[in-house]
């Protein structure tokens, strides 16, 4: 972190703000310009924020010089990280796309839709048995019997399960039925106590970024699980929220080769809830591979007309055959396999 001072600026402030940084246990470097005096401070500064200077008399302004995020950082991790979902691989050369319904509803609904997906040739299954919803009139989803039904269907096909965390008190009935991967949702990403529970455990988990987060946000997100010995993170763009109402989210493109530089870690796209309608998802899902997404979090409804949640932009399952033949030669033509 720098400290700038104000030009004319008495040797008393510039003493006040060198004491004030090594009363953190850091070293201070003053440097005397012609106009302006800088003061550096040395060592981990992530102890420090700019509010404990900015209000300090004398001072012009403070701001870090180094990334706050750390573990999460490639500088920290130069190789792309490879996460291991029971033997299947999210990183690397393969793409993997994550397919299933919004919600669990019935078995019946869970066992045809986990056959789709299967025979489609996904090997990980999305379904949502605890449901975060903008209404407290709408369905809230199963819960643990929402798991059991997830649970059954999946093993059947082999297929390895994602489902959302909302509650940390419900982490323990998550490993019970071994969720492969966790999903923080949206709504989630700056619940902070949950993310340091979930950076306790060591199972892979898949962050979704915040309505309205800046990526500097959602990479210091995934740096409290990181910090709580949990580095089996896999962000999840899933469109922001802007002025634009001709959709329901913009899907950030941008933030994938963002991402891919200031991070190790794999990144997947949901095409779904960014478009919020079926005919848009294939399009988005191919530009995301094109763009160099690791994989991508898509919607499938056996029959999507009777969708409990979601009806709208989830694909049945002809769409969803459809979509991952046309993703095969993208993911071809950029030296990937699906």
């Amino acid at each position: 972190m720098i400290i700038v001072m104000n030009n004319g600026a008495t040797e008393e402030q510039i003493d006040t703000v060198v004491a004030k940084i090594r009363s953190f246990d850091l070293d201070a470097n003053v440097s005397r310009g012609t106009e302006r005096t800088v003061i550096g401070a040395i060592g981990d500064e992530r102890k420090l924020s700019p509010e404990i200077f900015d209000t300090l008399s004398g001072v012009e302004y403070s701001m870090h010089i180094v990334k706050q995020y750390k573990i999460v950082s490639r500088e920290w991790h130069k190789d792309n990280s490879i996460i291991n979902v029971g033997g299947v691989p999210i990183g690397g050369d393969q793409v993997q796309v994550i397919g299933g319904p919004c919600s669990v509803e019935t078995q019946e609904q869970m066992d045809s839709a986990a056959q789709h997906v299967a025979d489609a040739g996904c090997q990980l299954m999305r379904g949502g048995a605890f449901k975060p919803r903008t209404s407290p009139y709408t369905f809230q989803g199963n819960g643990e019997e929402g798991l059991k039904m997830f649970r059954r269907a999946a093993d059947k096909h082999n297929l390895r399960i994602v489902t959302e965390l909302m509650d940390a008190r419900m982490l323990d009935t998550f490993l019970e039925y071994d969720v492969d991967v966790i999903q923080i949702g949206t709504r989630s990403m700056q619940n902070f106590e949950l993310l340091k529970e979930v950076g306790r455990i060591n199972k892979p988990v898949i962050l979704k970024r915040g309505m309205s987060a800046t990526v500097s946000e959602w990479l210091m997100a995934a740096e409290y699980i990181a910090a709580g010995g949990n580095h089996n993170i896999i962000f999840c763009e899933r469109g922001i929220r802007t002025f634009e109402t001709a959709y329901r989210n913009v899907m950030d493109v941008t933030c994938i080769p963002v991402l891919k530089k200031e991070t190790h870690l794999p990144v997947i796209v949901d095409p779904s809830h960014a478009g919020g309608k079926a005919w848009m998802v294939s399009a988005l899902a191919r530009a995301a591979v094109a763009a160099g997404a690791d994989g991508l979090l898509v919607e499938m409804h056996p029959n999507p007309c009777e969708a409990w949640c979601d009806a709208d932009q989830a694909l049945n399952p002809e769409e969803f055959r459809d979509l991952m033949g046309s993703l095969k030669g993208i993911a071809a033509v950029i030296g990937r396999s699906l």
